[in-house]
């Protein structure tokens, strides 16, 4: 199978997406997820870093091209029903969340409410001028 067929093994959604995970390459630490299409999967496998599908805007969008916290693709992994994607990470400047923290998932349930488990490395304003 040529390098352009990898993409026809994975499980695209009705919307021609599939959920991809970002986890940092060294730690294990989940980053965040978001969406690619076909055409996302293809540039991040051949650029070697995240290119994502941005469903709010309705086009592909580099991780960090705003930002600068770019991510350099180590690896890429399919799950066993193939309707997930991995990307193992490394995650530029520490910082993956659009929030200024290291991870989207900073929030944790405790007592029945969700808890900020996660400081504000940098403020959004100052990532996004």
């Amino acid at each position: 199978m040529n390098e352009a067929d990898f993409t026809q093994q994975v499980a695209w959604n009705s919307d021609g997406l599939v959920p991809a995970i970002a986890q940092d390459f060294k730690t294990g630490r989940i980053l965040m997820m978001a969406w690619m299409n076909r055409e996302a999967l293809r540039l991040t496998a051949s650029e070697g870093r995240a290119v994502y599908w941005s469903r709010s805007r309705g086009k592909l969008w580099r991780k960090g091209e705003t930002s600068g916290h770019e991510q350099q693709v180590h690896e890429i992994r399919l799950d066993c029903d193939a309707d997930a994607v991995l990307l193992l990470v490394e995650q530029k400047g520490g910082i993956a969340c659009h929030t200024g923290r290291a991870s989207c998932f900073y929030r944790v349930l405790q007592g029945g409410e969700w808890q900020v488990s996660q400081p504000v490395i940098k403020s959004p304003e100052s990532i996004y001028e």
